[in-house]
């Protein structure tokens, strides 16, 4: 590579290195975009303009570590998640696009002017609470979970977004067991463990078992849930629950059960696959 490199030639230098290493090419320009705060029309402007050393010194070092296995958002130490930025670590699951969906569909199917105490159980970097109180502000807002160190971070970011959220510290809705909620937001584990082989090795190393796997083909949290949550639903609630595209069917039925007079559905997200599970009493 010269030493007086465009943007251009560095990037399609980076890209290639990640085609090598079995990473998508593209990655290279979310980098570089990250890095240097651009949006799309900044990357266009820029691209035949000689890239200054110490950006293209950041680049390599980034790309390098990206081939090596490491995720974006963790050379990064963020993510973006509706238009949020959302810290992230090793104690916390890398918040994706296909849990937006959860919170559009709470965001479509509620009226604007009421004021609901909503809950997010296992909430992780807080995405989905935090972003149901900058959606909702009105909203009494709590999440939950099991990792003190994940509770943390949401904490953290939750006051970087600006929003007041409740977060407490416990095993699914333990915490709040005494209490009622009008919606039930979760994105819980929900890969089983023979899933283990066809996974992504850089999900394996840098999240956190806890938040990813599940015992009974992944469907125990849901078991669990469907046990649990009537007696915290208020009348005329809701619930959305993030479901594994194989599981639609069998946590169908788990909530089907639990709650007999509810309308129970499989919602399927942009890709036309089983995405989340929807009940309303």
């Amino acid at each position: 590579m010269n030493t007086n490199s465009t943007y251009r030639e560095v990037l399609k230098w980076a890209s290639s290195f990640l085609e090598a290493s079995g990473k998508e090419g593209i990655a290279a320009e979310r980098l570089l975009m990250e890095r240097q705060q651009w949006n799309r029309t900044d990357f266009v402007l820029h691209l035949n303009e000689e890239m200054p050393s110490d950006s293209k010194r950041q680049l390599i070092e980034d790309v390098a570590e990206h081939g090596g296995g490491r995720p974006i958002q963790h050379i990064l130490g963020y993510e973006w998640f509706y238009d949020l930025k959302l810290k992230v670590t090793h104690d916390t699951l890398i918040p994706r696009p296909e849990t937006e969906e959860i919170v559009d569909k709470f965001l479509q199917q509620t009226k604007q002017d009421d004021s609901l105490k909503v809950l997010d159980i296992g909430t992780g970097t807080g995405a989905i609470a935090i972003v149901a109180k900058k959606q909702r502000p009105n909203d009494d807002v709590t999440g939950t979970d099991l990792s003190p160190k994940a509770l943390a971070v949401a904490k953290e970011n939750a006051e970087a977004n600006g929003v007041a959220v409740r977060f407490l510290e416990g095993d699914l809705a333990a915490p709040v067991k005494d209490e009622k909620f009008d919606v039930i937001l979760s994105n819980p584990p929900y890969i089983g463990e023979h899933e283990k082989n066809v996974m992504d090795q850089s999900v394996l190393d840098y999240e956190p078992p806890m938040a990813l796997f599940a015992e009974n083909d992944g469907l125990f949290i849901y078991q669990r849930l469907a046990k649990e949550l009537p007696r915290l639903l208020n009348p005329n609630g809701k619930i959305y629950l993030e479901i594994g595209y194989q599981q639609g069917e069998a946590v169908k039925e788990l909530f089907q059960k639990a709650f007999p007079e509810a309308l129970v559905q499989i919602e399927k997200d942009l890709s036309g696959l089983d995405r989340l599970i929807s009940v309303q009493t």
